[in-house]
């Protein structure tokens, strides 16, 4: 049974496409939380709570296995194959493992502004002007890096790696998740 994490299910057969999968999640939640930011200067709502909730709740459970799936199982076997296309693609990788480092605070910052949010029902006007920019900036750089990954990275790991490689980035990513792989 393929884990779905997103709009359109693959199988662990097809590590990348998860990984896609995830993108779409990404997305989706990015825009539960613009959408809740952008309104965060007035009381919260029964609806925007459960939004916020779950945005928060995805970002904090979730986004770290995708990040340890591209950082710990995909990029050091892309880093071990020499091509032109795998060269390209390394210096794109260095910038996106920054831009999951640069996120870090952002993320933080999202998480104690929400979290206030949803135990108080209502933010200052400083708290939600500051949830809203660093919401903003997320968004912004999600929207890039993700751009890079499915349209260029993805596409070349696709193309490069063995099957071996491309069972054994499955069966890590399905140990993170705690479930077991099929047709390995």
């Amino acid at each position: 049974m393929p884990v779905q994490i997103g709009a359109t299910a693959h199988a662990f057969t097809d590590p990348t496409g998860l990984l896609s999968d995830c993108h779409r999640r990404v997305e989706m939640f990015m825009g539960s939380l613009q959408a809740v930011a952008a309104i965060s200067d007035q009381p919260l709502t029964d609806e925007a709570r459960r939004s916020l909730d779950l945005a928060l709740r995805y970002f904090r459970e979730a986004a770290p296995k995708h990040t340890a799936d591209e950082e710990e199982s995909l990029f050091p076997r892309l880093r071990r194959i020499k091509s032109t296309a795998m060269e390209q693609a390394l210096a794109q990788m260095d910038a996106l493992e920054q831009d999951h480092r640069w996120a870090e605070p952002l993320h933080a910052a999202v998480e104690r502004l929400g979290n206030r949010y949803l135990e108080t029902g209502m933010l200052s006007a400083v708290d939600a002007s500051d949830f809203h920019g660093t919401v903003e900036q997320l968004a912004a750089m999600y929207k890039r890096h993700i751009e890079i990954e499915d349209g260029y990275v993805f596409p070349v790991a696709r193309g490069s790696l063995s099957k071996a490689e491309t069972d054994a980035i499955a069966a890590e990513m399905a140990a993170r998740r705690k479930v077991s792989p099929i047709a390995l």
